[in-house]
């Protein structure tokens, strides 16, 4: 057989290839919606990787880019592969320090950024020293006046050069990308995708069983392109030669409902969008007329926004787990034969989980002593990985995350039943220990919000004298609602043992919220402390 490595840039050179015509929509700088395909993608990319060796990128040098998912950014996602550099996505909503951290981190040679994102850059470039030009993402007409040295414009590199260009060569474990953990605790962690990790990954995240992607498709991925390897898409969409759909910076319900009657047929992000934008719908009294398939991940779905979907608009939900370390897709919440039979109550419980894996990821769960629970769907434990696009260890970092036989700690609490179809119940660090039996303070925040009132929840464990720990919810309302203590704990005790409602509702304006967009229990504990918050019986 012939030796193929598994390099990016044969994606981008096949879609040009086979699906030239493939429709690119993007949503640029402006709010103006504007119209590509796979070939101009390609060409571009070419262009660009051109002009990164003018600028004396070498193989190996790292490029930043911060930037929104539009067209210029699907450019990049190829160039900065393709001329042997790799691609640092940086994520905008990260904390100045935790910025200038991975920046320095990883030796940032370039940064590219998007037009709005300017004045981030301006008030930390001069901690970052091995950045050495700045590239803003406009054209000629529209570059602003910055403080910002040694810049240039994205076009205008784009305009300098024709697309007579060869991707670099190198082996398919050469460094493709990298992507920082939201540094939860302690600094962030860099995970390094390679080529060949990208590729399988695409592969198997684009199967029937997963996203289900083909050239019919028009996806449009929600989830940014830096948050968590853009959960692959970026890669995924051309490589099936499916036609995508780039939101840029207006991620309001309003314009992510404009672009999804753009003839969308998928589209990917985490439950809080959803939430909104079924609200909005609501409010206008607004249906779909192309979409069929919406992928949720990157915090667990709750069951009140699955029938949602399902049963008022007509749109399969499916359910998603994986992480920043796993590229990220770990597993996808398809039918299986099995699940077919059920009756649809049946299959609304298992869509509560987040599915099974795809070949090339391995699972299993274990108890404290490291030994292998049952897949019973009962029985918690912790949650192990495996697989050709999971890491091994993080950047500049020496330390191997995993054991003797690859199995990688996720962090996460979860079930996995007779079918395989896994549930996760909580992170290992949140997981309410109450007289030595677990809580689950997912399954209590998805009961919460399936209460008409309630926008968002989040479930924490307090310190009790007896119990160790004990569960309280913080709610945040919806707009003009008023929901009272008790209707919300009858919601909860429909789902959970009568031992697992929380003690105490606490009802404030606004949850925390790490960079990713996730409930950040580590500064909602801190805000609690600060407010000298002790559980009622304490009191």
């Amino acid at each position: 057989m012939q030796n193929f490595p598994l390099r990016v840039n044969k994606i981008i050179d096949h879609a040009a290839k086979y699906h030239p015509k493939r429709e690119i929509i993007s949503r640029d700088f402006k709010g103006e919606i504007n119209h590509s395909n796979w070939k101009e993608i390609h060409q571009n990319a070419k262009k660009i990787s051109k002009s990164f060796q003018k600028l004396g990128i070498k193989k190996g040098d790292v490029i930043g880019v911060m930037a929104w998912n539009n067209r210029r950014h699907m450019e990049l996602v190829y160039s900065i592969p393709g001329c042997g550099a790799i691609n640092h996505t940086l994520n905008p909503r990260l904390f100045v320090g935790q910025l200038i951290y991975i920046i320095n981190h990883a030796n940032d040679k370039i940064l590219v950024i998007d037009l709005d994102l300017i004045p981030i850059i301006e008030k930390i470039i001069e901690k970052c020293p091995s950045v050495q030009n700045v590239i803003i993402m406009v054209d000629e007409k529209n570059m602003p006046e910055t403080s910002l040295k040694n810049v240039i414009c994205y076009d205008e590199l784009l305009n300098e050069n024709d697309g007579d260009f060869e991707w670099v060569s190198g082996s398919e474990t050469d460094a493709c990308g990298i992507c920082y953990t939201s540094g939860t605790t302690g600094n962030p962690k860099g995970v390094v995708y390679t080529h060949r990790s990208n590729c399988l990954h695409a592969l198997i995240s684009g199967s029937p069983d997963m996203l289900s992607l083909s050239s019919t498709e028009k996806i449009m991925p929600v989830v940014p392109l830096f948050h968590a390897n853009g959960w692959s898409i970026g890669y995924t969409a051309p490589m099936m030669g499916s036609s995508m759909v780039l939101p840029g910076n207006d991620l309001s319900p309003a314009a992510l409902y404009e672009l999804l009657e753009k003839g969308t047929t998928i589209t990917a992000a985490v439950p809080t969008v959803w939430l909104l934008l079924l609200n909005f719908l609501e409010e206008k009294k607004l249906s779909f007329s192309s979409l069929k398939r919406v992928v949720i991940g990157g915090s667990a779905c709750p069951r009140a926004v699955i029938e949602k979907f399902q049963e008022k608009y007509g749109v399969d939900v499916l359910h998603a787990w994986g992480m920043t370390e796993m590229s990220p897709l770990g597993t996808v919440c398809s039918f299986k034969p099995e699940i077919l039979k059920l009756n649809k109550t049946e299959k609304l419980n298992i869509q509560e989980t987040t599915g099974h894996p795809p070949f090339t990821v391995d699972l299993k769960i274990t108890n404290d002593n490291g030994e292998d629970l049952p897949w019973d769907g009962k029985s918690q434990g912790k949650l192990w990985s495996r697989g050709g696009s999971v890491v091994k260890n993080y950047l500049k970092n020496n330390e191997n995350l995993i054991d003797n036989d690859n199995w990688f700690d996720t962090g996460d609490v979860a079930t996995i039943d007779e079918n395989g179809y896994l549930k996760i119940t909580d992170r290992s660090k949140d997981v309410i220990k109450s007289g030595g039996e677990w809580i689950s303070s997912i399954i209590i925040e998805n009961a919460a919000v399936g209460h008409p009132d309630v926008a968002e929840a989040a479930a924490i464990g307090v310190f009790h004298p007896k119990w160790d720990e004990r569960p309280i919810l913080v709610i945040v309302a919806k707009p003009n609602k008023n929901p009272d203590k008790e209707s919300i704990l009858l919601e909860i005790s429909k789902h959970v043992a009568k031992w697992q409602v929380p003690d105490d509702i606490i009802f404030l304006d606004e949850i925390p919220h790490t960079a990713t967009g996730k409930i950040s229990k580590i500064a909602l504990r801190d805000k609690l402390n600060n407010d000298n918050y002790k559980h009622p019986e304490i009191k």
